[in-house]
């Protein structure tokens, strides 16, 4: 039975003291005192000895402003404060004799736990709605089904209970700003599928299994699905939507058999497979073909199980949402679970993708096996790593080989990994190409890593990616795709388009055609895909020898032109940019990890100076004070500053350190005189 301090409304809580409140409202009206009426009554809430009896417009006024004012509502109901002896606080000691004080408390109308704050029983309420708790032991009615949200999401449903957005409070977390993350796994699943089917696939985190549902709703029988969680209520949220996606679960044990008997008069689109252990233990126990790791936070703590028994020639992908120790803000955190030593950097997250990357070959080397690093993206939420398992030795040595120390220049920014030497070189600075040391004090570099120091991204299986975005309909994956082919060849979008069109054999190899006729890559419909090969030793091929995709060996790391530029100076458009460092003889390209980024081969110097080179000066002073112009004969320094100051003059020079350039600026001229 619930407690009397729970009501509906004020009326209930004082027929508890039988008080009638016509009586008491007649009394107010004619302005009569109701004590020549009335008896003396107690409060139902408070003893005896807190609160005495009054009458009945005291005993109305006490309950409405002491008890029914500071209540908390629930579900209609009022959890009403109360002094009655039902929590005891610990007993005071005075001499001989001891005095136990009651307590001012509410009674939970879901547990009936007692909680003393206010504050404290609107939080424990609050748990009991994130935990989907909402139906009361005193309450015949149904629990409310508002509490649970149906979200859809690439044709899937998932039900999800309140502030499903929050990994604190509520055990079956979905985040809906990883939509794009979870399309981009769902696309390297699909090419693998097109390899070998069928295949065995794990979802180490199910959550809600809105992961696994997507893969087994639209792969249907070319995979087997997997989806694992070690909590108990993250396991039923699962079943849930199993059975509301019309999704058969394979059942596991007897009690499961009843569940599914009554689920068998309907039709069901796939099976797909819940388990509820610790994702180390599942991953030691079988093997799989396709793994996807995403804990809160890190996931270096399963590295080892996932590449213990996972297949040759399979995928592991990962997603690390500990931005905070990746992206440099928590240095000490990066070092205690990657043992990496970063900077905050102007390619921090490129940084971020090859530090998880080194993780991984690591763990992978352990097992004596190596890796291809298929996909890497480090985007505002998370970096995602996709990458194939290459079993034997010989592999693990060449990815083990791949892990170097990155030095870095803090003024000027240049980088360069350092040689394959184990020999200690003498002068380490020798080995950046910018002369920072020399020409500044004190040490001006650090060495950052251990680091990745291979290709990020694999051109050919990004390639059939693309074309399963385009098969299912994925169109938010479609131009972030297309990036990542244009990084992973340092090309620009219209040299990727006509590479695409020439580079015919290539695509025949991976049985595909993709025509684009508009020089910006088009959208889908421009895209005419061809899934037939011509013949079945053909995917026996492309199954037994991925070295045909071979990664294109793009530069590493980009540089932002923003962070470069030249102060005084307008720079050019980024497209502009790209095409003059294009026509220079470099190979360059954006890259997904900045917008204002630049990825290219040429060094950092002569980034500069084209830089400048294309810039036009910032005009901030009127017509008659004289402006500077920088022409092509006029060769400056890397840190060229010229400007013209608001009160410059007639005969006022300027002179740059770096270059030693002098520039004397006079009304007649528009042009500046160089001087020795």
């Amino acid at each position: 039975e619930k407690h009397i301090s729970i009501q509906r409304q004020l009326a209930d809580l004082e027929k508890l003291a039988d008080l009638n409140e016509g009586e008491f409202i007649l009394g107010v009206s004619q302005n009569t005192a109701l004590h020549v009426t009335a008896e003396k009554k107690p409060c139902p809430l408070c003893p005896e000895e807190k609160f005495k009896a009054c009458y009945n417009h005291k005993l109305h006024r006490h309950l409405q402003n002491l008890h029914w004012k500071i209540s908390v509502e629930f579900e209609g109901y009022r959890m009403c404060i109360c002094h009655l002896p039902c929590r005891l606080v610990k007993p005071n000691v005075v001499g001989d004799q001891t005095f136990s004080k009651m307590g001012a408390h509410y009674h939970c109308i879901i547990c009936s736990a007692t909680i003393t704050r206010r504050t404290d029983m609107i939080g424990h309420i609050n748990r009991h709605v994130n935990k989907g708790e909402t139906e009361s032991r005193f309450i015949t009615a149904p629990a409310p089904k508002s509490s649970h949200e149906v979200l859809k999401e690439s044709d899937a449903d998932v039900q999800v209970h309140p502030n499903y957005s929050t990994p604190q409070k509520t055990d079956s977390y979905f985040n809906p700003k990883m939509k794009l993350n979870r399309q981009l796994i769902f696309c390297a699943l699909a090419v693998l599928c097109e390899e070998r089917k069928p295949i065995e696939c794990l979802d180490a985190f199910g959550a809600t299994g809105i992961m696994g549902l997507q893969w087994a709703k639209h792969l249907r029988s070319s995979v087997k699905v997997t989806i694992n969680d070690c909590n108990e209520n993250s396991v039923m949220m699962i079943r849930e939507n199993c059975h509301l996606n019309k999704m058969k679960v394979i059942p596991k044990t007897k009690e499961d058999d009843t569940d599914e008997a009554i689920e068998d008069g309907e039709e069901n689109i796939g099976t797909i497979e819940v388990t509820k252990m610790d994702a180390n233990v599942i991953m030691h126990l079988r093997s799989f073909d396709f793994i996807h790791l995403d804990p809160f936070g890190t996931s270096v703590n399963y590295l080892d199980a996932a590449f213990r028994n996972v297949r040759n020639l399979g995928i592991v992908s990962l997603t690390s949402t500990d931005i905070s120790s990746l992206y440099a803000k928590a240095q000490h955190v990066a070092l205690r679970h990657y043992g990496c030593n970063i900077v905050r950097t102007e390619y921090y997250k490129e940084l971020a993708a090859r530090i998880v990357i080194a993780a991984v070959a690591r763990a992978a080397a352990r097992c004596n096996k190596g890796i291809e690093v298929l996909l890497a993206v480090a985007l505002e939420h998370f970096v995602l790593v996709v990458v194939r398992v290459l079993r034997g030795p010989s592999p693990a040595d060449d990815s083990a080989k791949k892990i170097k120390y990155l030095i870095h220049c803090q003024w000027c920014e240049e980088r360069v990994f350092q040689g394959g030497s184990n020999m200690v070189e003498e002068n380490p600075y020798q080995q950046l190409p910018c002369d920072c040391h020399g020409s500044m004090p004190g040490k001006t570099a650090v060495v950052l890593g251990p680091l990745w120091s291979g290709a990020l991204f694999n051109t050919g299986f990004l390639r059939r990616m693309l074309l399963e975005s385009v098969q299912y309909g994925l169109e938010e994956t479609q131009p972030l795709l297309k990036t990542l082919i244009c990084e992973a060849e340092c090309t620009t979008s219209k040299q990727f388009s006509i590479h695409v069109s020439a580079d015919e054999n290539k695509q025949e190899e991976c049985g595909v055609y993709i025509k684009t006729p508009d020089t910006q890559l088009g959208t889908a419909e421009s895209y005419l895909v061809q899934r037939k090969r011509k013949s079945n030793e053909a995917i026996r091929n492309a199954t037994k020898r991925p070295k045909f995709e071979n990664s294109a060996e793009h530069p590493a790391f980009y540089y932002n032109i923003h962070r470069h530029s030249i102060k005084g100076m307008n720079m050019p458009k980024l497209n502009k940019f790209l095409s003059y460092l294009s026509e220079a003889g470099y190979r360059v390209s954006r890259t997904h990890f900045d917008p204002m980024g630049v990825r290219t081969n040429a060094p950092l110097a002569q980034f500069k100076t084209i830089l400048v080179k294309y810039s036009s000066p910032t005009y901030t002073g009127g017509q008659g004070e004289g402006t500077v112009h920088l022409t092509e004969d006029l060769q400056v320094g890397d840190h060229v500053q010229a400007a013209v100051d608001d009160k410059a003059g007639d005969g006022e020079i300027l002179e740059d350190d770096k270059s030693g350039v002098t520039a004397r600026i006079t009304e007649d001229c528009s042009t500046p005189c160089a001087a020795e």
